[in-house]
């Protein structure tokens, strides 16, 4: 990897975390429509900017033979209804005042990650690994015990997510094809939501010309993170984008304290703290066995010569 490549990839992953961690300035603008229907318009007009890409880029030969593989789009269509329900679930968070939640349910997440490689995979935890995971359920478990009635966000969003993210790895298709399946499999209960919702007179759509154009814009904000991490990650270690993936919810956190003005309680604090720790404590033993693992391959390539 040249060193260009390398700043390369962290200024596109750097950009996609930004992006995901201002997501909540975006809901909080749109705040008036309900989140099941923003959800809607997000995945009917992701549809669009998708497609338009898929033609620029001549994706459609790849997207229909994607389609025509009947296991593939079974998975697809689990990743789908995980990823529709994390959307639903985060963007009823921000605008019901649960910011916070959202960005522990993202922290949460590698480590749910490090459980369903044990529960799926049947890897062994090395003893920090199991230190981790530990500090991180007292942690819920505390916040659980003092203010535990949004907890089900946390635990919600870093299950769907983690599940997400291992079903489309295992998933052989790329990320620009997955996305567009996932959004035509999505668009059909998206786009009935929508008729039926505009028909009663209780759509938030074409009531606003501000929120109409941030409703149509949800396409490109949906689609763009995404593209500038998949190109990230063809660029850089997957250690490095481990260590930038805490930037968007760290910018959440931020957000929900200093900008929305949530309550920071004795509880949120506690868990907060043991989280941050455990990830510390991950991280640290994520860098010290790659070190270890490049060292023996070393010695390997050197005991072959």
């Amino acid at each position: 990897m040249t060193q260009n490549q390398a700043r390369g990839g962290l200024l596109l992953g750097f950009s996609a975390y930004l992006l995901w961690g201002v997501l909540p300035l975006y809901f909080k603008a749109i705040h008036a429509v309900g989140p099941i229907e923003i959800v809607s318009h997000r995945i009917v007009w992701s549809l669009f900017f998708l497609g338009a890409l898929a033609t620029v880029w001549k994706k459609w030969s790849g997207i229909r033979a994607a389609l025509a593989t009947p296991r593939l789009v079974m998975t697809l269509m689990l990743t789908a209804s995980l990823i529709g329900v994390n959307w639903l679930v985060y963007i009823y968070a921000v605008v019901s005042g649960h910011v916070l939640e959202g960005s522990l349910g993202y922290y949460l997440n590698p480590l749910v990650n490090v459980l369903l490689g044990v529960v799926l995979l049947k890897e062994r935890l090395s003893l920090f690994q199991k230190l981790a995971v530990g500090l991180a359920a007292v942690g819920v478990a505390i916040l659980a015990a003092g203010a535990g009635s949004a907890l089900w966000i946390s635990l919600t969003l870093a299950a769907t997510f983690a599940s997400y993210g291992y079903f489309r790895k295992v998933a052989p298709v790329d990320a620009l094809e997955g996305l567009s399946i996932e959004t035509i499999l999505l668009c059909p209960l998206a786009l009935g939501y929508l008729l039926w919702v505009q028909n009663t007179g209780e759509s938030g759509f074409l009531r606003d010309r501000t929120t109409d154009i941030l409703l149509i814009l949800g396409g490109a904000i949906t689609a763009v993170p995404l593209l500038l991490f998949t190109a990230a990650a063809r660029r850089l270690p997957y250690s490095t984008l481990g260590f930038l993936q805490y930037v968007a919810p760290s910018l959440q956190f931020l957000l929900a304290v200093l900008v929305f003005g949530e309550p920071l309680t004795t509880s949120h604090l506690i868990c907060f703290g043991l989280i941050w720790t455990a990830l510390v404590v991950f991280i640290v033993e994520g860098v010290r066995a790659g070190r270890a693992s490049m060292q023996a391959r070393r010695e390997e390539a050197a005991l072959s010569r």
